[in-house]
């Protein structure tokens, strides 16, 4: 596979948005544009994973300039793995977006700034430079921001205020920490620092340095006690929009931190029990946050925090087998987060409401549909062989054998919880008769066949993938092992990308 291959997810994504701008206010095109380019997307992302799976770890610097003086694109299992992953979500929420969000807002550019944040994630998953990662985070915010306001709804814009403030904030502890670690290390090269971080005589400012990238990446990932923005914002845009960012954006966050604490900074014990304590508490808080819900997508916004506490957690524990359990984790999340949105705005379209209350009746008017939401909600609990069930297993083993029971503890009163708040939403919202209270706006029933294909393939399709992550557990494992390993034993990665430098 040649080396410029990397850079094709990044310029597909851009160039499909800036033909798009050529039929501004073409509503129909955009939406034909934008399904191809995402097929072909997940074609590329394909081809990608495959080529560096079964391959090495491929380098791309720009303009001939060596790494670590030139900008890096690096292609490793991990990067190459969720840009695959980004191109599953990105089709899906592309399908539904088609029928899902309102002619208004695709006339005021809702594809183009789609696109733009789907090349944003492609290139902060490849690239190999800590300063271009920042780069591409402020692609990402700004495209999130215009899509959580197109609309200009009041609930909108207070859910963008407290989002944008908060990653404000997150983008100076990250430039802060960038600056300080350009100032010891002369580099900003991800495979440089590898080698050059742990040279620094004084390792108290390398400690320090770790800490601005911890609260940066901390505030993006929506980790206790920074996750208040989350279920504030996320309940507020369209759920094609709330998908994306309930699938992916935290992800990114994580993305940071699992690269940048296993590649630059190696954690110590201390770390490690920051991690540890941060993991747990985010479990605890996301899933007694949920308890108290009855908006469905405001449930679902803390279920998102919950679990990204058993990734961070996972990466506290820090050996093979832990960070096995939280990459594994990672892939189950962005699938069934993304679909779970996707399922809420179903829901709304067919209620006209997402409040539990004013619920019920589902199951008996869509039998079908409403088993295939039973598989999602069933692989969000963790019931096995579901997608959820396994990481689970791997982090409560990794915890066992480092002896933490706080770490097991935490899973277990989360996965508990999990299962606690998808029984009451099930028997709420499927099982009780329909609310006569109010009166039911079901416009999915008269909606015209082919736009119902349009809402309910995407969640079909994303099912399928949940249960294909599930059934074929030992491929995920294998791969989640592979991209532990590196992880773990970051010399194939400095040497791709150094060469002759190691």
């Amino acid at each position: 596979m040649s080396s410029n291959f990397i850079i094709f997810p990044v310029l597909l994504h851009l160039f499909t948005a800036l033909l798009m701008l050529i039929f501004w206010r073409k509503t129909v095109t955009h939406r034909i544009i934008s399904i191809v380019s995402s097929v072909m997307g997940l074609v590329i992302a394909y081809v990608l994973f495959t080529g560096v799976y079964n391959g090495e770890i491929t380098t791309l610097t720009a303009a001939s300039w060596k790494a670590p003086f030139g900008i890096v694109f690096v292609a490793d299992t991990f990067s190459s793995l969720l840009v695959l992953l980004t191109s599953v979500v990105a089709l899906a929420v592309s399908v539904f977006s088609a029928v899902g969000v309102g002619r208004a807002r695709m006339m005021y550019g809702y594809f183009p700034i789609f696109h733009f944040l789907i090349m944003g994630l492609n290139g902060a998953f490849l690239t190999g430079d800590i300063f271009n990662l920042y780069v591409w985070f402020e692609v990402i915010i700004i495209s999130s921001f215009v899509l959580l306001t197109l609309g200009g709804r009041k609930a909108q814009l207070e859910g963008a205020v407290k989002y944008m403030a908060l990653n404000i904030l997150a983008s100076t502890f990250f430039l802060t920490g960038i600056g300080i670690l350009y100032g010891i290390t002369g580099t900003l090269n991800m495979a440089d620092l590898a080698e050059k971080v742990p040279l620094v005589a004084n390792q108290s400012i390398v400690n320090l340095t770790a800490m601005f990238f911890l609260i940066g990446f901390g505030i993006k990932s929506a980790v206790f006690p920074l996750y208040f923005w989350l279920p504030s914002s996320y309940h507020t845009p369209p759920s094609a929009v709330a998908a994306v960012f309930g699938g992916l954006l935290t992800k990114v966050g994580l993305y940071g931190m699992l690269r940048v604490f296993t590649l630059v900074f190696t954690p110590d014990d201390f770390m490690k029990m920051i991690f540890i304590v941060i993991g747990i508490m985010t479990v605890l808080t996301g899933a007694f946050g949920a308890l108290m819900k009855t908006n469905i997508r405001r449930l679902f916004s803390y279920l998102i925090v919950c679990h990204i506490g058993f990734i961070v957690g996972g990466l506290g524990l820090y050996t093979q087998l832990a960070i096995l359990g939280a990459v594994f984790y990672l892939i189950h999340d962005i699938i069934i987060k993304t679909n779970l949105f996707l399922i809420a705005g179903l829901i709304r379209q067919m209620r006209g409401t997402m409040d539990m209350n004013r619920l019920g009746g589902l199951y008996d008017e869509y039998p079908k549909l409403s088993l295939v939401i039973a598989i999602v909600l069933f692989s969000l609990a963790g019931i096995p062989p579901l997608s959820g069930f396994w990481p689970k297993i791997y982090l409560i083993e990794a915890a066992f054998l480092v002896e933490n029971g706080w770490m097991i503890a935490g899973i277990i009163i989360g996965s508990f919880v999990t299962l606690y708040v998808l029984a009451k939403l099930w028997a709420a919202v499927f099982w009780k008769d329909a609310s006569t209270d109010d009166i039911i706006q079901d416009s999915f029933a008269g909606m015209q066949r082919h736009r119902k294909v349009f809402f309910v393939l995407p969640i079909v399709f994303l099912a399928a993938v949940t249960l294909y992550i599930g059934f074929n557990a030992e491929m995920i494992i294998n791969i989640s092992d592979k991209i532990a390993g590196e992880m773990m034993d970051t010399s194939p990665y400095i040497k791709a990308v150094l060469g002759e430098k190691l």
